[in-house]
């Protein structure tokens, strides 16, 4: 059974942008492409995906998985070395999850967590997010970030908890606008969500193309959905949906505008 591409990022839980990523560097070809440029997947092209995606979470590069696929021809040999390098790295993962919650703990005021665990498990997690936004928005996405990481080199614990206080009462303001009914992309949504919009500015130059973007971060990095579901499990997909829809409707986005809005709208 062949499926298109929407259908594979929707089962595999990827951006469709990420599966025409694989395909551009040669890592995952379309089964076949049709006459009018569709693209098919199937079944093997569906078990590569799932192997790139495993070794992804082994934090493996786009290279190294090349390499690796290209060198392992028969999948249940191939799936088993994959597991037993789960295994292997179950201890490096939970070491991750403890930084991750020592982070979500400290940005949520625990005042346990020690000033070198808090910047520790802030860092891991800038370094996963900048790797985030490589893959899927290319290098240029990522030295727009790692610029905002330099110009808040100088910020105190106090600052992130001031800016963490900020973005806190906002989600909770947006849970509350959710619980109550009201649509992420109607006029009180895209109040909120401006709100949002003009607090990622101040940290990152965002075109309208990649604030766009970032409702996929909400929703599948891990890092970035776990500080909105600390507020509300049920939270991210509406974020991300008024994401999108601000993005459309006030900035103007359309595919390939890649022009920085750097002011108020």
């Amino acid at each position: 059974m062949e499926r298109t591409v929407s259908e594979v990022a929707r089962l595999a839980g990827v951006s469709v942008r990420t599966l025409r990523h694989y395909d551009a560097i040669g890592l995952l070809p379309p089964g076949r492409v049709a006459a009018n440029g569709y693209r098919y997947y199937g079944r093997a092209e569906l078990l590569r995906l799932q192997r790139i995606l495993l070794l992804r979470e082994l934090g493996v590069p786009l290279p190294g998985i090349a390499r690796i696929l290209d060198e392992q021809e028969e999948e249940v040999t191939a799936l088993a070395g994959h597991r037993e390098q789960l295994l292997q790295e179950r201890q490096r993962l939970d070491a991750v999850l403890g930084a991750i919650d020592r982070t979500v703990a400290a940005l949520s005021g625990d005042e346990t967590v020690v000033d070198d665990e808090f910047f520790a498990g802030l860092s891991a997690a800038r370094s996963r997010l900048r790797d985030d936004l490589a893959e899927r928005y290319g290098e240029g996405a990522a030295e727009g970030f790692e610029k905002a990481v330099r110009e808040t080199a100088g910020w105190t614990r106090e600052d992130y908890e001031r800016l963490g206080d900020e973005g806190r009462r906002l989600l909770l303001r947006m849970a509350a606008a959710r619980d109550r009914g009201v649509q992420p992309d109607s006029p009180e949504g895209l109040e909120l969500i401006e709100l949002h919009y003009q607090g990622v500015l101040e940290l990152w130059p965002a075109t309208p193309s990649s604030y766009y973007g970032l409702a996929d971060l909400i929703v599948d990095n891990a890092d970035q959905r776990a500080i909105v579901e600390l507020v509300d499990r049920d939270l991210p997909e509406w974020l991300a949906a008024g994401i999108r829809a601000y993005a459309m409707q006030r900035l103007g986005y359309r595919q390939n505008n890649g022009q920085t809005v750097r002011r108020a709208v």
